[in-house]
């Protein structure tokens, strides 16, 4: 191989590596602007005290907070009954075992505990005290999420927007 094949050869080798260096860095930053639009945006406290939670990019209703302490991502079912929690999230929290329960849910039946937490808080200190809440959901993705339901939305006004969801006080 003469000398001007091996200068070819290694510019062509520069120019593959170059593309694929390309490629690479515009993946890699796809994936983190996918990341940052799949985390949940920020709820507001209002000077009023009503809790503004921003319609997420899938549709869904999420917020932070806290059962007995314990920091959990709730998403907004108005459709539950009642606060759901992974069994995890409820020993993490410090549940008791609670009563057998049969839960219809949109996948069916499914068996799990009803039991009682002491608090169940969102941020801006919206909160709930000695609340039934409902062990054995599967979750969304995560161990701490769990589903917010009617037994806690009711102690609120709530206003369901096209772009967000208001929980006031009574």
């Amino acid at each position: 191989m003469s000398a001007e094949e091996r200068r070819l050869r290694w510019r062509s080798m520069r120019s593959l590596a170059g593309l694929l260096a390309f490629w690479l860095a515009l993946m890699a930053g796809l994936y983190v602007l996918m990341d940052h639009l799949r985390q949940p945006r920020q709820s507001e406290v209002t000077a009023e005290g009503a809790l503004v939670i921003p319609r997420h990019p899938d549709g869904h209703f999420r917020v932070a907070g806290t059962i007995n302490g314990e920091p959990v991502m709730f998403l907004v079912d108005t459709g539950a009954s009642l606060v759901a929690v992974t069994d995890g999230l409820a020993k993490r929290a410090g549940l008791p075992q609670g009563e057998r329960a049969t839960f219809q849910t949109a996948n069916g039946p499914r068996e799990g505990r009803i039991t009682r937490a002491d608090s169940v808080q969102l941020r801006g200190g919206l909160g709930v005290s000695n609340l039934r809440v409902g062990t054995g959901f599967a979750g969304i993705g995560d161990e701490g999420d769990a589903l917010l339901g009617q037994n806690f939305l009711r102690h609120f006004d709530v206003e369901i927007g096209r772009s967000q969801l208001v929980l006031r006080p009574r």
